[in-house]
């Protein structure tokens, strides 16, 4: 897979399927599955370490399980989190902590939030780092979003995610990434893109979806978002649940906006 197939996936209408990965024998699962994309995200503070958010995760962490899951891998589009810390202070930190990533076999970073960050991932793109923007509800800032919220509801905050979606692809980003924004706004935004459009929690009109691997083999105690489904009811192995989530955002099956989306 390369940024350039996904491109012309998300020009043809293709659903790009992507799913988060943090270790070697899942990155073979998920690869053999024929996911087009692994994402190495900080989610691993929750899901992995079992903190109440992203923000404990360190640059160091996020270096080795990218390396675990590099290693492994064959075919698939490797994208790492930057994780909090590592790109607030300054751009030039961010430049450094991206480098290390893609060291460590990051082939695109990912970096939260709008409006300041433009800098930042012109920056990285200049110097050959492609860039995944991640717009919506942002973990990284829980604690300032007052919580696990849906954004761009009213028209006030639609607009400024707009802006900074084409602010964002204006100054390079190869991918956007919206979280637990209305259907119907992602739709708009993903129609007005010029680069793919990867939702979770987002509706049915992005370009392609993402979860959180632990959340879709129902593997985390707690109630899972509204977004999620566990493609392991039903299911014999954890092969043939990956299996059937990628079929199943290929074909237009998952999500449903009904009852994965707001």
């Amino acid at each position: 897979m390369t940024l350039h197939r996904l491109r012309e996936m998300h020009a043809s209408g293709e659903k790009i399927t992507m799913l988060t990965c943090y270790d070697a024998a899942f990155a073979r699962v998920l690869d053999a599955a024929g996911v087009d994309s692994l994402l190495v995200g900080d989610s691993l503070g929750m899901v992995l370490q079992g903190h109440s958010s992203t923000v404990s995760v360190s640059m160091d962490e996020m270096i080795y399980h990218t390396a675990c899951v590099a290693r492994a891998n064959r075919t698939a589009w490797i994208i790492a989190d930057m994780p909090f810390g590592s790109y607030q202070d300054s751009a030039d930190s961010g430049v450094r902590n991206a480098i290390r990533l893609m060291q460590a076999g990051a082939q695109m970073v990912k970096l939260e939030g709008g409006g300041w960050t433009a800098p930042i991932v012109r920056l990285l793109v200049e110097r050959g780092i492609p860039v995944c923007a991640h717009l919506g509800f942002t973990p990284q800032s829980v604690h300032a979003l007052g919580g696990y919220r849906v954004q761009g509801r009213d028209a006030a905050s639609a607009s400024t995610l707009r802006a900074q979606a084409q602010e964002l692809v204006g100054a390079g980003a190869q991918f956007l990434l919206l979280e637990m924004v209305p259907a119907a706004l992602a739709r708009e935004l993903t129609k007005e893109s010029p680069v793919p459009v990867i939702g979770i929690g987002a509706g049915t009109a992005c370009s392609g979806q993402v979860l959180v691997l632990h959340d879709m083999l129902g593997l985390t105690p707690e109630t899972p978002p509204r977004f999620v489904r566990n493609f392991m009811a039903g299911g014999a192995t954890i092969q043939s649940a990956v299996g059937q989530y990628v079929k199943d955002v290929r074909e237009g099956r998952f999500p449903d906006d009904a009852l994965h989306s707001f």
